[in-house]
């Protein structure tokens, strides 16, 4: 049974939380501030922590931050903010995904499901390195070169990466992405894909406007194609 560390400090939402977990066959332990939510990462080694940023005593960003220097537990943050800039900001610290209060308790688990399926399928399937053009993507390894310069990329933009090279010149939809990567029924309103491709290309150096890998195909989907090809 899959252990999940609930750090929140709403305790109305906390019970909701833990409600849906338990009902899910999960097993739950909580903390309503951030040094406790630590504490409890430390006591009882959970397979997931959901985690929220508005915490009284620490900021949930130090949380998470202090969290990833001593371990890769998968970590999902709930919370209010839907600005693309905390979002981002929250995936390149090192969370696995981002849950914009409020939502249902129906997709609140399917994420957390998702996000221990793939910790499962990449502990147990290492992959071998992709080369295109000047990207070299170790995927055992989850690391990321472009002309030999190593990128800090978010989670699941290094997933969306893998994902669009082990297909190299093929279109794939967003509502592919969406299904395969994070594992979540496709809505044509989610922004996770548009938000996280926008950063990628950011980090290879390049635009919309100018790619060089990553290729938009109007009303189809994204490609990703060799430069030099």
């Amino acid at each position: 049974m899959p252990h999940v560390l609930v750090i929140e400090d709403d305790a109305d939402v906390r019970r909701g939380l833990i409600r849906s977990l338990t009902v899910s066959d999960f097993a739950t332990t909580s903390a309503s501030s951030g040094f406790a939510g630590l504490q409890a990462a430390l006591d009882c080694q959970p397979d997931l922590i959901v985690l929220d940023l508005g915490l009284p005593d620490v900021d949930g960003t130090e949380v998470l931050r202090m969290v990833r220097a001593v371990s890769e537990v998968p970590i999902i943050v709930a919370t209010a903010c839907d600005e693309e800039r905390q979002i981002v900001s929250m995936l390149d610290a090192g969370a696995d995904d981002y849950l914009v209060k409020p939502f249902g308790g129906d997709q609140f688990v399917a994420r957390i499901r998702a996000t221990l399926r793939r910790g499962r399928l990449n502990a147990r399937d290492p992959k071998p390195a992709l080369s295109i053009g000047g990207l070299v993507i170790e995927q055992a390894r989850r690391t990321v070169t472009l002309d030999g310069t190593q990128l800090q990329l978010a989670p699941r933009e290094f997933d969306m990466l893998c994902y669009l090279a082990e297909r190299p010149g093929e279109v794939v939809s967003k509502r592919e992405l969406l299904t395969e990567v994070w594992q979540v029924p496709f809505s044509g309103a989610d922004k996770t894909v548009d938000v996280h491709l926008s950063w990628l290309r950011r980090k290879l150096g390049e635009s919309a406007q100018s790619p060089r890998y990553l290729h938009t195909v109007r009303g189809v989907g994204l490609r990703l194609a060799d430069p030099t090809g």
